[in-house]
């Protein structure tokens, strides 16, 4: 939340109509004539995550996990960064990536302050250190509260490149902060 003298700003809320359940985490049928068997792209560290439709266009750092077992996001001294979680998969490869960043800081709005804007459909590209892209389409934007995160349904393999983009959302109190997580569900475009 932001204080702009006495009032207060909160980051975009998605769409009720962008809230589409994404598919249950399963093991991937075999491919059949009319569907290819999903292709990812090999492994490279991203470095840039794009996203055209709310103006992002950041540095990505890699992350791991906290003490409480949870991905920790970049530094709060480094607010523009996003962070992808080093111990998944790159972006583009087969499997689930997982980008994260602040909503906000003590000193304003951060990168993804704008992440609950975002709609089925939208674009997600993210350059990678062998001189590629990956170019993702938007499949869902929710947003989950803390106690119920889904973490398989968030984390967990479908079978094909997919990306999620996570920051904190669902509503703010001053004792405990925001109390949930906007989540970003996209897949790899294809070429």
């Amino acid at each position: 939340m932001v204080r702009e003298g006495t009032a207060v700003q909160a980051p975009p809320r998605p769409a009720a109509v962008d809230a589409w359940q994404p598919p249950t985490v399963a093991p991937t049928p075999a491919p059949t004539v009319d569907q290819p068997t999903p292709v990812g792209l090999p492994w490279s560290a991203p470095t840039r995550v794009r996203i055209p439709t709310i103006t992002v266009d950041a540095p990505l750092t890699p992350v791991t996990v906290d003490g409480e077992g949870r991905i920790a996001p970049p530094p709060t001294t480094s607010p523009t960064t996003a962070g992808w979680y080093r111990d998944g998969v790159t972006p583009g490869s087969l499997g689930t990536a997982v980008l994260v960043g602040h909503v906000d800081t003590a000193r304003g709005p951060a990168v993804f302050w704008d992440l609950g804007a975002l709609h089925r459909g939208d674009r997600i590209e993210v350059a990678r250190t062998d001189g590629t892209t990956a170019a993702f389409t938007v499949d869902a934007v929710r947003v989950f509260d803390r106690a119920d995160f889904p973490v398989q349904q968030v984390y967990g393999s479908t079978g094909r490149p997919e990306l999620r983009v996570i920051t904190c959302g669902g509503g703010y109190s001053k004792s405990t902060g925001y109390r949930g997580n906007v989540v970003v569900f996209a897949h790899l475009t294809p070429r």
